[in-house]
């Protein structure tokens, strides 16, 4: 779905109103059967000769996969990673707001990264609540990222998206995304030595 909606977003920054199935297809390299049965989930968005509206279908895909609102977002372990994620301008075109940083680290508490102050990890759950927070992402080194799973579940998070290469133990109402760069770089590796 993330392919139709930086498609269509690009459609609507070109102010096409409308695109046929066959070239909506194309730009999202699938064929135009497979398009019509995943967009069929959303509605009746086809016009049988015309296409899809594209700004009809992008606000149906949003809105059923929960991204036509804010997501309010905390993210602790301000190293390499962290920072790169705190200075990505497109987290907030998309919705997701990260609102705090955190760390234990007191060489990095009180410094200021993309405008957010560094705060240090023992305020999450008070900062967290005030704030609302959503999502709770996680980049710290990994014997540290059950310790900020245990801060996000404290402060009531429900989402956690894990960038540390290691498991971490949750509540069964907390819902866990692992981003682990390596199986990307084994999944290419793979596909290169069997083509």
């Amino acid at each position: 779905m993330g392919v139709y909606i930086q498609v269509l977003e690009d459609l609507q920054s070109q102010q096409q109103q409308v695109i046929p199935s066959e070239k909506l297809a194309e730009k999202c390299e699938v064929n135009s059967s497979q398009i019509r049965k995943d967009l069929a989930y959303f509605g009746e968005f086809g016009v049988r000769g015309v296409g899809y509206y594209v700004t009809d279908l992008l606000q149906a895909i949003k809105h059923f996969l929960g991204i036509d609102r804010n997501w309010n977002c905390i993210l602790v372990g301000v190293g390499n990673l962290g920072r790169a994620l705190l200075r990505h301008r497109q987290l907030p075109q998309k919705g997701f707001q990260i609102r705090m940083a955190f760390d234990c680290d007191p060489f990095k508490i009180g410094e200021h990264v993309a405008g957010h102050e560094v705060v240090c990890t023992r305020r999450l759950k008070e900062k967290a609540q005030l704030m609302q927070i959503d999502i709770g992402l996680i980049t710290t080194p990994p014997e540290r990222a059950q310790r900020a799973a245990n801060h996000m579940m404290q402060a009531g998070i429900k989402g956690i998206i894990n960038f540390a290469p290691t498991r971490i133990h949750v509540s069964s109402d907390v819902t866990v995304d692992y981003v682990d760069f390596s199986n990307h770089l084994i999944s290419m590796a793979f596909r290169l030595s069997h083509p």
